[in-house]
């Protein structure tokens, strides 16, 4: 069997095209460069390029670097600008997973007459043979299971990508990485915002727009101004610093309002609600949830997962409603629900 090996010079997938290459299997490394211009990022870089390259090199497998920094643009970054421009927080690292590493990858290693994938992903990859579908569970180092951002895999991406590394911990992976002497064994982890290097995610999008973003009102929940802000895209739901506000209590951003170009603020306590809806679902462990089903929820990467319960209003829509109300619910992140360790699907929170 063929498998097309997802490079990014960093150990983790490192550490994967050597256990694939130690079971015996045909295969072939590839990088994607998801960048042009002179501006170099904090990922794909030169030096990561030299890593995968003497990687590849060492166990003897065939390693291509392929540009896909126009697909990049219009599924990550174009999106991430589009969400906070319009009061959303987004997770770029979902759609990179969902429209690169999952479709364009996959597209690129059946062009070569790869079967499978595998990539660095901490998570697991399992078969119920009674539903007869594939299902997404936490790894089993749930300090780095990656599960959350893979919920939006398909039944048909799961059944052809592999994850070597979520049986075991980062630990692991590092020392075999440095018994086998790879030249990257103590790199850093990459940053989650890897288009976003050495500046704030505002200044990113500002320069990238070529256009500063008009100022607006600050106002509290009841409506009363309490000043100006500098454009919505500085501010997230739950936001404490930064806003420039004095007042009598502390202030948190409730709400991002794109209409009115407003920013409102309240009380701690007005961040908290137990219910959210979310579109643009993917469910992996079931086809559809035809009834309400009590599950644990995720409304964020390094959120802890709550108790709730999950109703599909429709072909696109679920509603969840925790057990008790969570801080700071946000637009643009995504819900992912859980059955036990396993991976149920998720969505957009609107």
């Amino acid at each position: 069997m063929k498998i097309l090996i997802a490079m990014s010079g960093g150990v983790d997938s490192s550490v994967v095209a050597l256990l694939m290459k130690n079971k015996g299997f045909d295969c072939q490394g590839i990088l994607m460069k998801l960048f042009d211009g002179e501006d170099e990022p904090a990922c794909c870089t030169k030096k990561d390029i030299e890593d995968a390259r003497s990687v590849a090199d060492k166990l003897s497998i065939p390693f291509t670097v392929v540009n896909m920094a126009e697909g990049f643009k219009e599924n990550v970054i174009d999106k991430f600008i589009y969400a906070y421009e319009n009061g959303a927080t987004p997770n770029p690292c979902i759609d990179c997973n969902r429209h690169m590493k999952f479709e364009r990858l996959f597209e690129e290693g059946v062009k070569i007459g790869c079967d499978r994938v595998a990539t660095g992903h901490y998570a697991r990859i399992e078969y119920n043979n009674e539903t007869k579908r594939y299902i997404l569970k936490k790894a089993l180092d749930e300090t780095k299971d990656q599960s959350y951002v893979l919920y939006s895999l398909t039944q048909e991406q799961l059944s052809r990508a592999i994850f070597p590394l979520g049986e075991m911990t980062k630990d692991e992976a590092r020392q075999i990485a440095s018994d086998a002497g790879f030249i990257n064994s103590d790199k850093d982890d990459s940053q989650d915002i890897c288009f976003v290097k050495n500046e704030m995610y505002y200044d990113f999008i500002e320069r990238t727009q070529g256009r500063k973003y008009p100022e607006g009102d600050f106002v509290t929940v009841d409506g009363k101004a309490l000043g100006k802000h500098k454009g919505i895209i500085r501010y997230t739901v739950g936001q404490r610093k930064g806003l420039g506000i004095a007042y009598t209590s502390p202030l948190y951003v409730v709400k991002v309002d794109p209409d009115e170009n407003k920013v409102i603020l309240g009380s701690n306590e007005d961040l908290f609600t137990d219910t959210l809806t979310a579109k643009n679902i993917n469910l992996i462990s079931v086809p559809e949830i035809k009834e309400p089903m009590r599950v644990t929820a995720k409304v964020r990467y390094r959120h802890t997962a709550q108790p709730a319960t999950v109703t599909q209003l429709d072909n696109d829509t679920i509603k969840v409603v925790f057990d008790e109300p969570q801080r700071a619910i946000t637009k643009g992140q995504s819900v992912v629900l859980y059955d036990g360790d396993i991976v149920v699907g998720g969505g957009i929170i609107q």
